[in-house]
């Protein structure tokens, strides 16, 4: 890796080093042998498994949709959480979907002879295609990213190894000058200032901004993003939308036997409505910014106090997400469909249990969607029966590692990461059929938004906004747009 000038840094082929690209405990841990066969299962077997145990959905049906070939979201990462209803029955819950999901840096390799591991499977075999079918301008190839420079640049450095030329890692951060770069109006095709002050266009753009991307690139250019910034608005960094999304899907799934498991959800709440919803879902739940990641914008309530200090914020945006909060068996909400309730990591030597998700990213292939890479964050404390006065609840149920340090600075607690390796994975208390259920809702809940992309953007791939208004009708969000 070659820095020239900030914040633009040249990539050339052949300088990735996996030391670079993965956190120490990852870079020499070996995967769990139960992990790697799932990884490597065929789609039919995978149907096969999870038609035998629910036997009221066919076969047929479910391979046609793990076949999706996608027309916006090419990559997803997919945060779950393994729960079991009042009555025992275990499940996978969809919690969000991200577009450029982070993972890689936590994912062991499962081929100790590739050093690129997942980095190059993601760029052979869903980047390298997708640049294929497209029509594009002349140009260079580019990384633009706000966060993750650890893969971020792995990527770059997977992308010049396989294209075999320079590869520009442009950093992109929000609310900042980022006069280095433009789109031309009069081509249409995204640019970069160069050392020279020249304006260099770009033939394609794999991007990594997580922050409000929307406000930095456009809904449409003839330089190919991806993921597009539409696959953000329909959902990958939109949790209002995708929720809609989910239910659209839901109801085109009902005679089919399928359907995205999430917590019970209502859209479209404003802050003054949010007690209601509280004493609605029985005391406890949990409030979303919509548009916010990595952990922030992410309430869990579980008594007046901390209500009383989510209504004392100001906030940015005018709508919220209200959700059903799963928590404890004693302490989770309770809805017209029962309860949920985390089922937690397998009980330590000192009996604690914590709260545990899976992160499980997956990518469009010529065959349909493919497992990528899996990790897995507990919460800070452990699961308690009953919550004493003065516990905070995002303690014990909040999973994500990264912690904001300062405006665009951010850090990530990796004591609490959790790998699919021999040590780790045995800990999560999850089995092979709930990876395979992990997946499939992986699958689904990226087709939902693929599909609410689709619905979003005209025959001449421009966004359609004043559709996008009646999903979305947050002024600050509309205001935010490109």
């Amino acid at each position: 890796m070659h820095t020239t000038f900030d914040p633009i840094q040249i990539i050339l082929p052949n300088s990735f080093e996996p030391s670079q690209h993965w956190y120490p405990k990852a870079l020499n841990a070996t995967i769990h042998p139960m992990v790697d066969f799932f990884l490597n299962l065929s789609k039919e077997r995978i149907a096969q498994r999870y038609c035998y145990l629910n036997p009221s959905v066919q076969v047929d049906d479910l391979l046609n949709l793990l076949a999706y070939q996608p027309k916006h979201f090419f990559w997803a990462g997919t945060d779950l959480i393994h729960v079991a209803t009042e009555h025992g029955k275990r499940e996978m819950v969809v919690i969000e979907t991200n577009s450029c999901p982070s993972g890689q840096k936590s994912m062991p390799l499962s081929n100790d002879n590739d050093e690129m591991g997942s980095y190059r499977g993601l760029i052979e075999n869903t980047f390298k295609p997708a640049l294929k079918s497209k029509r594009l301008p002349q140009g260079k190839l580019a990384v633009i990213y706000d966060k993750n420079d650890m893969e971020s640049s792995g990527y770059a450095c997977a992308i010049a190894d396989i294209f075999h030329e320079e590869v520009y890692l442009i950093a992109c951060y929000d609310e900042q000058d980022n006069s280095h770069l433009r789109i031309n109006t009069d081509t249409d095709i995204l640019e970069f200032q160069n050392e020279k002050k020249q304006w260099v266009p770009l033939r394609a753009v794999f991007r990594y901004l997580t922050q409000k991307p929307w406000s930095r690139l456009p809904t449409k250019s003839k330089t190919f993003i991806f993921n597009p910034i539409t696959a953000c608005l329909a959902g990958g960094r939109n949790k209002m939308v995708a929720s809609k999304a989910y239910e659209q899907l839901n109801n085109e799934l009902r005679n089919k036997n399928l359907k995205i498991h999430t917590p019970a959800t209502v859209w479209d709440v404003k802050k003054q409505d949010i007690p209601y919803w509280m004493e609605k879902m029985g005391g406890q739940l949990v409030i979303k910014v919509p548009y916010s990641n990595a952990g922030q914008g992410v309430f869990t309530i579980i008594n007046q106090y901390e209500l009383n200090a989510f209504m004392q914020q100001e906030f940015h945006y005018e709508q919220f997400i209200v959700q059903s909060l799963i928590g404890h068996y004693n302490w989770s909400s309770t809805t017209e469909n029962g309860k949920l309730y985390h089922i937690g990591t397998m009980p330590d030597k000192q009996g604690k249990s914590y709260a545990v998700d899976v992160r499980m990213m997956i990518n469009a292939t010529e065959s349909g969607f493919r497992p990528l890479a899996i990790y897995s964050r507990k919460a800070a404390l452990p699961l308690a029966d009953n919550l004493e006065s003065g516990t905070s609840s995002w303690d014990i149920l909040g999973t994500n590692l990264s912690t904001k340090l300062g405006k665009n600075v951010w850090g990530s607690d990796t004591n609490r990461l959790l790998l699919m390796d021999r040590r780790d994975f045995n800990k999560l208390g999850i089995g092979l059929d709930d990876l395979i259920q992990g997946y499939i809702q992986s699958v689904l809940a990226t087709i939902a938004i693929d599909k609410m992309a689709c619905s979003l953007t005209d025959k001449k791939g421009k966004f359609k906004l004043k559709q996008f208004k009646l999903l979305n009708q947050d002024p600050k969000l509309l205001e935010e747009i490109f």
